[in-house]
């Protein structure tokens, strides 16, 4: 190695640490998804109010997180550092408050700040006490000054969140089928907020496309299209724009009768088993169509439109890759792959425990009520129910999802064990089956990837760690990319 080269890396160490994509990920969670979850659970309105009520809500608003402190026996809260959690077998964790108001009537009543739980804390995140010390305070505090961090510390125990790699949520891929019956699939994740809801494309042996999404099984495209508000068979071909239409033709002319978008979703309705008369028939396909169907785009009427439109994009890319004209998505290679952080992994949690919170909230509201009494906030909160929560699912990594060994015990029989659970990345496959490709070392492995540290046995390939130099990029927000480019110039096709 030439001396330029020890020299670029000494630096590149020295002004980056290994762990710096785990904090930038965890202070994203508690600067900007902390605040996305609540707005997706703002307004809680319990189906058993008081009698003499007409209207009555619950609001939930701004969220804060402090520091990390401890409440002692006798009731006086203070500062606690990281040594001290590790000796007394204690959480490094924070309080999180809420701001949380009712409205009666559409008139706000009572409004107030609260806690609702502690969130354990990352050591040198921006919300930990060890964050911008120096060498010497670290020494002073009883830390190690060489500790990377990017751990956490519950009841004593250090644990490390696992980077777990998944496809790409949101991305249309068409790979080769598995099944008999069609050559090919295409596949699309739709993510958004706690909605992660698998799409399937296939084509039968009639040529029909069908699509398949949550309770809708094999459904023709062409009629969700339809349903979706863009009926005009010539309007389909110009969005689907293909050189050689045949296959769309038989699709469209399947479908024919269908003139109108009401006609399509009763098409539908009657097609996925709903018995209902024909008015809540229509409302509840209307209302899966909305939800459950490409939820990532939006889940309000307004998007139907859209929607249709990237259907009709999926469409063309499947037909092109059946046909030969495009080559197959590769599921291995990592521009198809995500890598989920800690803030990510902690977002999917809170997200999940704020919904059971939010019921338990509701179920002591409606007994109170019930009672013949009027509900006090403050009495229907139970703060400690998140926090048990959150923490059970930490010292057991048994994650949402049912994922397991999500939060792995910090070994430290020496520095570079401590570096390697650190970069740990594991894989949501099986390791009972074989997998051989997702096993294999791919070329887009290189950089960042170490093609060398992966446990022999069942686990090869599954586990992998971060090569030395590789960073991770955040989520990039797609209008702010979009502006960028419009700024330099990008024109958007009128349709």
């Amino acid at each position: 190695m030439t001396e330029y080269a020890k020299i670029l890396i000494k630096k590149y160490f020295e002004e980056n640490t290994m762990i710096s994509a785990d904090i930038k990920s965890f202070n994203n969670f508690i600067d900007v998804e902390l605040q996305r979850i609540i707005e997706e659970n703002k307004t809680i309105e319990p189906t058993i109010i008081p009698s003499n009520v007409e209207e009555y809500k619950i609001v939930l608003d701004k969220i804060s997180i402090t520091k990390p402190e401890i409440t002692e026996a006798d009731g006086s809260k203070r500062v606690i550092y990281p040594v001290e959690a590790r000796l007394r077998k204690l959480s490094y964790s924070a309080p999180v408050f809420i701001e949380i108001s009712s409205h009666i009537n559409g008139v706000q009543r009572e409004a107030f700040r609260t806690q609702i739980g502690h969130i354990p804390i990352m050591l040198k995140s921006k919300y930990c006490h060890l964050n911008g010390l120096s060498k010497d305070e670290l020494i002073e505090k009883g830390e190690d000054p060489n500790d990377p961090g990017g751990y956490f510390i519950i009841n004593g125990t250090e644990k490390a969140l696992v980077k777990i790699e998944d496809l790409a949520a949101n991305k249309f891929l068409v790979t080769k089928s598995s099944g008999a019956k069609n050559t090919h699939e295409g596949k699309i994740f739709s993510e958004r907020g706690s909605y992660k809801i698998p799409h399937l494309i296939e084509k039968q042996k009639d040529e029909i496309i069908n699509l398949s999404f949550t309770r809708v099984k094999k459904i023709p495209i062409i009629a969700v299209i339809k349903a979706l508000g863009i009926v005009k068979d010539e309007e389909i071909m110009r969005l689907i724009a293909l050189e050689e239409s045949s296959e769309v033709f038989i699709n469209l002319y399947e479908f024919v009768d269908i003139k109108t978008a009401d006609d399509a979703v009763d098409y539908i309705a009657k097609k996925i088993g709903i018995t209902q008369t024909k008015e809540i028939r229509m409302e509840r396909t209307r209302e899966i169509l909305d939800k459950y169907l490409l939820p990532h785009i939006g889940l309000e009427e307004q998007f139907r439109n859209a929607k249709a439109q990237n259907l009709c994009k999926m469409i063309k890319k499947y037909l092109l890759v059946a046909n030969g004209s495009l080559p197959e998505d590769d599921k291995d290679h990592y521009m198809n792959k995500r890598l989920k952080m800690s803030g990510d992994l902690l977002a999917d949690l809170v997200r999940a425990n704020l919904k059971i919170l939010i019921g338990d909230m509701l179920y002591n509201f409606q007994r109170i009520v019930k009672r013949g009494k009027f509900p006090n906030l403050k009495v229907i909160i139970r703060d400690k129910l998140l926090t048990q929560r959150i923490y059970s699912s930490m010292a057991t990594g048994s994650w949402v999802g049912g994922r397991k060994g999500i939060s792995q015990r910090m070994e430290r029989l020496n520095y570079l064990q401590v570096q390697s659970t650190l970069q740990r990345v594991i894989s949501p496959l099986s390791a009972s089956q074989e997998n051989f490709e997702a096993r294999t070392l791919h070329p887009t492995h290189l950089g960042r990837l170490c093609p060398a540290e992966t446990p022999e046995g069942t686990n090869i390939g599954l586990r992998k760690n971060l090569a030395l130099l590789s960073s991770i990029t955040q989520e990039v927000d797609e209008e702010a990319v979009l502006r960028g480019l419009k700024g330099l110039g990008l024109e958007i096709a009128k349709q």
